[in-house]
Parts: C-alpha cells; sequence; structure tokens
C-alpha cells in the first residue's frame, strides 16, 4: 500500500506536460531501433541481413537513441502544442532528422562502422515520416476517419469573404467536433475565386447571390468574416444578408491580428454596424496636451453624454475632475467607476443645480474649473412640448448661470453640448438649445479671458432618451415596435464619437464656433426599425409588428446640422467643420433673454410666443 501510494504521489508530481514528452520520448527511442532495422532490411530486400551490417547496428542503437532525442529536444520537439501543428512544425522535423542522419554518418564514419550507404537515405526517411506520424497522428486520423457527428442539430453556415481569416474559421470548425456549426460554402466579391474551395468548402458567388444561396443551401447562419471591411461595406453587406432569415453574425476587426481562435470572436451584429459609417479619429496628443494637468468640470457629469465625457477625460491626466449634476444616483455611479479605474486621480462629485446661481458660484470659487464641458439640459422633445417653462429654466438660464460664472472666474474654455435640433427648430427644446448657442457665441465676443464654442451634433445611439433602447425594449416586449412615420430620418452617431468630437471641438475653438461632425447619411428610423427586429433574430411585420404613431409635437421629418447663413469651413479634422457666429445685437439679446427666463419663472402659458422673439427660426406647429 506504501509503494502503491509512493508512485501515485510521484505520478502527480511529474506534470502532465512532462509525463507527455516522456511518453513521446520513449516512443521516438522505438522508432529510432525500429528505423535502423527496417532500413537494412530494405536495403537486403528483406532478406538475410549479413551480420557485418546488422551486428554492428544493434550495438550503435543505444547511441542513435541518445542521438535522436538530443536533437529532438534541441529542437522543442517536446514541448509543442501539436493540435494547432502547421508547415512550420514540419519543417522543424525535417530539420531535426536531417541533423540526426548527418550524426550518424559523422561517427560511422569516425568509428570505422561499415554501413551501405542507401541505408542512410531509408533510415532517414523512415525516421521522418515516422515522427511526423507520431505528431501529427491525432489530426491525420481525423481527417481521413472523421468521427460521427450530429451534423443535423448544428446550423449550417455561410461565411462572406473568402479570406485568411475564413481560412482560419473553416480550419477551427471541421477540428471542433462539437462545435456549434458546420460551414457549409462561402460567398466572396472576387468573381474569379467563384467555383473554386477553401479548405474542401466551395466559394459558390458573391454578394448580390447571399439569397439565392440561403435557400439553396438550407442556411440558418451568415458570418461576415472580413475583418479588414469598413463599416460602409459592413452595412451594404447586412442590407443584402436581411433580405433572408438567417441570423447574422461577424468577425470584427481587431480579428485582423489574431491567427487563431477566431471563433471566439465571432459576434452579434450590434447596432453600430448599422450605421454604415467608420468611427472619427481625433487629435489625441493635441487633447492630452489640453487637458493634461487641468482643472476640468462636466455639468451633467452622470448622464449618457456628461459620464462617457468623463471617462474620455480621465484618460488625458487632468489636475482633477468635477462631476456636477442634479440626479445623486447617476453621479455616484460615474464616480465610483471612476474612482475604481482611476485611483490616483482627484475626483470631485458634487450635487446640485446649473438654475442655481449661488450654488455654482461657490463651486467656482473652490475649484476655479479651467475647462468646462456644459452638458446639463433637458433634451426630451415631447415632454419640453408639455413642460416649456422648464427647458427655459434648465437650458437657457443653466447655460446663462454657467457661461457668466467661467467669464468671471477666467475659466479658459468652454463648450456646450448643442444638437442638430437647434436647427430651424419646430419645438421648444430645440429652441432653447438655439438660445443656448446664441448665448455662447455672445460671451465669445465679450469675454476677454474665455473661448467659448458649441459642439453640434445629431442622436446618440443608447444615450437617454435616444430611439435606440426603446426600440429594443419593445422587441424584447414582442412588439409592437412605434415609429411616428415612415419616411422620418435622422443622423446617427455613437457616444464615444460624439464625446470624441466635443473633446477635439474645445481643442479647435478660438471663439464663437458651432462644430459640426460629418455624419454621413441619415438613417430613416423605419429601415432601422426592421433591421434591429432582424439583429434580434425575427421577422419585421411578422413576428413583430411596427405600428405608425404620427408625428409627435414638435417633431420633425428630418434634422439638419447647420444653417446656410452659418456658413461652413473645414477643421483639421476631415469630419469636423466648423459654422461661423451669425451677426446680432447682444445688448438686445440679453435683454430678451432676461425677459424670457422671467417669464419662465412665472410659469406663463404663452411662453413658446416669447422664445419665437429670441430664437427667430423657431417655426412652432400648430
Amino acid at each position: 500500500m506504501i509503494k502503491y501510494t509512493s508512485r501515485k504521489v510521484l505520478y502527480y508530481m511529474i506534470g502532465s506536460g512532462k509525463r507527455r514528452a516522456i511518453f513521446i520520448g520513449v516512443i521516438d527511442a522505438l522508432i529510432v531501433i525500429f528505423s535502423a532495422l527496417l532500413a537494412l532490411a530494405l536495403r537486403f530486400n528483406f532478406e538475410t541481413i549479413p551480420a557485418q551490417y546488422l551486428e554492428p547496428a544493434i550495438r550503435c542503437l543505444p547511441l542513435d537513441v541518445v542521438i535522436a532525442i538530443f536533437v529532438m529536444r534541441f529542437f522543442k520537439l517536446y514541448n509543442r502544442v501539436w493540435t494547432y501543428a502547421s508547415i512550420e512544425e514540419s519543417m522543424s522535423i525535417i530539420k531535426a532528422t536531417v541533423c540526426i542522419e548527418t550524426a550518424f554518418v559523422l561517427y560511422h564514419t569516425f568509428l570505422q562502422i561499415p554501413m551501405p550507404r542507401s541505408f542512410y537515405v531509408f533510415d532517414a526517411a523512415l525516421l521522418f515520416l515516422l515522427f511526423l506520424g507520431l505528431r501529427f497522428g491525432k489530426r491525420i486520423q481525423k481527417q481521413l476517419f472523421p468521427g460521427k457527428s450530429d451534423n443535423k442539430s448544428k446550423k449550417r453556415t455561410l461565411l462572406v469573404g473568402g479570406g485568411s481569416a475564413a481560412s482560419i474559421l473553416i480550419q477551427e470548425t471541421q477540428r471542433i467536433t462539437h462545435g456549434p456549426r458546420v460551414i457549409i460554402c462561402i460567398i466572396d466579391d472576387n468573381v474569379n475565386k467563384r467555383g473554386k474551395y477553401l479548405r474542401n468548402v466551395p466559394i459558390v458567388g458573391t454578394r448580390e447571390d447571399i439569397p439565392t444561396v440561403v435557400n439553396r443551401y438550407k442556411i440558418d447562419e451568415i458570418i461576415i468574416a472580413i475583418p479588414s471591411a469598413t463599416s460602409k461595406m459592413v452595412k451594404e453587406i447586412l442590407e443584402v444578408c436581411h433580405e433572408t432569415d438567417a441570423k447574422v453574425k461577424i468577425l470584427p476587426a481587431i480579428a485582423a491580428g489574431f491567427t487563431e481562435s477566431l471563433s471566439d470572436m465571432v459576434r452579434e451584429v450590434r447596432y453600430e454596424d448599422l450605421l454604415g459609417r467608420d468611427p472619427i479619429k481625433v487629435n489625441q496628443a493635441g487633447i492630452g496636451t489640453f487637458l493634461g494637468g487641468k482643472t476640468v468640470l462636466v455639468t451633467g457629469g452622470g448622464g449618457s453624454i456628461g459620464s462617457e465625457l468623463c471617462r474620455q477625460i480621465v484618460k488625458y491626466n487632468p489636475a482633477r475632475l468635477i462631476i456636477f449634476d442634479i440626479y445623486e444616483n447617476n453621479a455616484y455611479e460615474i464616480q465610483m467607476e471612476l474612482e475604481r479605474h482611476y485611483p490616483e486621480l482627484q475626483i470631485i462629485t458634487l450635487i446640485g443645480s446649473v438654475r442655481d446661481y449661488d450654488r455654482l458660484e461657490k463651486m467656482f470659487k473652490d475649484y476655479k474649473p479651467q475647462i468646462i464641458y456644459h452638458a446639463a439640459a433637458h433634451k426630451h422633445v415631447p415632454l419640453m412640448e408639455d413642460s416649456p417653462n422648464e427647458a427655459i429654466k434648465n437650458n437657457c438660464l443653466g447655460t446663462f448661470n454657467m457661461a457668466k460664472l467661467a467669464d468671471k472666474y477666467k475659466a479658459e474654455n468652454f463648450t456646450l453640448i448643442s444638437t442638430d435640433k437647434a436647427v430651424r427648430p419646430t419645438n421648444v427644446m430645440g429652441a432653447t438649445k438655439r438660445i443656448c448657442e446664441m448665448i455662447i457665441q455672445s460671451y465669445a465676443k465679450k469675454s476677454e479671458h474665455t473661448r467659448y464654442a458649441a459642439v453640434r451634433f445629431g442622436n446618440v445611439l443608447g444615450s437617454n432618451g435616444s430611439v435606440i433602447p426603446l426600440f429594443l425594449k419593445q422587441i424584447e416586449e414582442g412588439g409592437p415596435v412605434t415609429v411616428t412615420h415612415k419616411e422620418i430620418t435622422r443622423f446617427f452617431m455613437t457616444i464615444p464619437e460624439a464625446v470624441s468630437l466635443v473633446l477635439q471641438a474645445s481643442l479647435f475653438a478660438r471663439g464663437g464656433e458651432i462644430f459640426v461632425l460629418d455624419m454621413g447619411k441619415p438613417v430613416k428610423i423605419y429601415e432601422l426599425a426592421e433591421n434591429l427586429i432582424r439583429m434580434k433574430g425575427y421577422k419585421p411585420n411578422q413576428d413583430i409588428l411596427i405600428e405608425i404613431s404620427g408625428l409627435r409635437p414638435g417633431e420633425k421629418l428630418y434634422e439638419e446640422l447647420l444653417m446656410d447663413e452659418e456658413g461652413l469651413t473645414k477643421t483639421a479634422n476631415e469630419k469636423i467643420f466648423v459654422g461661423h457666429p451669425i451677426a446680432m445685437d447682444e445688448e438686445h439679446f440679453f435683454e430678451q433673454l432676461n425677459q424670457l427666463i422671467d417669464y419662465s419663472k412665472e410659469n406663463s402659458d404663452n411662453i413658446q410666443r416669447e422664445i419665437a422673439k429670441i430664437c427667430t427660426t423657431y417655426k412652432r406647429k400648430l
């Protein structure tokens, strides 16, 4: 019992990797012995081997084994992962075999051991084949005798793209017997590949053939296996794929740098993929110099845009970050997140309203922020139609307070977060944001210390109040998905894009500009709803209904990003343009603004009429 236990302990003390190497080493020793004897037998046509050759060959076997194992260890052939072995491992076996046989020839010649010359040729060939067979045996067996697998329960998969990523994906799929999918065929836009095979999988057409191929081969799943594809290309392919009932997945761009385990990177299509536009690039070095070592204030810092601003700002090493918000739960969440990832950074979270001038002044007096991002605002269009006075108090009065204090306490830079709804507004929210832009442009002219600018962009994917979360929730609940009009369009961007634009714009600001992102083509909301339903694996108007609810109060069919009279100039970033201030009488403007704020505090029923007096582009829909 004690001996048995000792052996068991010794067995487990030797790791599984070492046990495997010892096992292969023993087999290699047997291969060397077998090859030497078989090489002699082949040389003499399996007749009687003369004693003058057989006896020295047997005496040399121990030394042959030692030489062979030493060389194999030198070429690291005992500690490789043979599951992923390729041509590189085969070349190592060839080199090792040549070295082993060369060593045999040299020491046989030196010790004057007589052996037929053809013996070395036969021996080398046998060693290579047997060494190779031992290490590639499992893979060869799977190729020649694939085990029975229940392909009926697997997803019949079509790959879009016949490049290196598709090749690796097919290789992995074929190797994993119990994987979730079986790859049936490939689509590639290179017409010269049609009719050819990639790892025994046929290339059957181009992207235009996807609907036909899906029906012909009964495809359950489509994988877009082109990591280098642009966002525009992915969107175009998705549009064709969505003509079918197959589930669509994608191999993201990050996979382009990998050579194995791509199966784990295949992901569901996300709504960002539906934009058809590559993310914008910003001058990170310039932003780092701009923000580094500064005291940065973000109002509305707990909101979707404000919190992302905080996440990106901390990457540029500010001296401290002030998060200001009226809603404590969101502010607390972003504070905890940032403190967890940036424990060395001074993060100050303050609760308060931008309507409260005294609260704001105490903050400015205590912390003297140098860079300000003003994101605090009421943004919900229908709600502000019902509560227009609150939109004035929060948006206009809040921005007025912030702009005034930024100038008084000599902040370096002030950036307002605006919206495309400020262009020829048809709703209260858009009109108040246009008035906020006018406040900023007015202070840009009068301030001697602070550079003021506004950043105007469209709908932000996934933000609070965005249509995307609403649609996804409606789909999750089984529908219907409600769209206000079949022809309504909107510009879209991701939250990180919106924030990177804001940071870049603040760097470009010289005074009074309105920065605009080239957001590509506007997206039809009805088509977006259809694509989101398909993305979740349902059929529009079959599994999930789409209902037209009618335009809401103040809602436009389409949005604009710039008024003609504002002009348009390129910046150093090809995706960012700038509109310049419109001439106006600042003194008269501030008289009207103060009067409008007074009316809002009285909760006047005629506030929209007063808004139209100061924002002359406001076209109220009756």
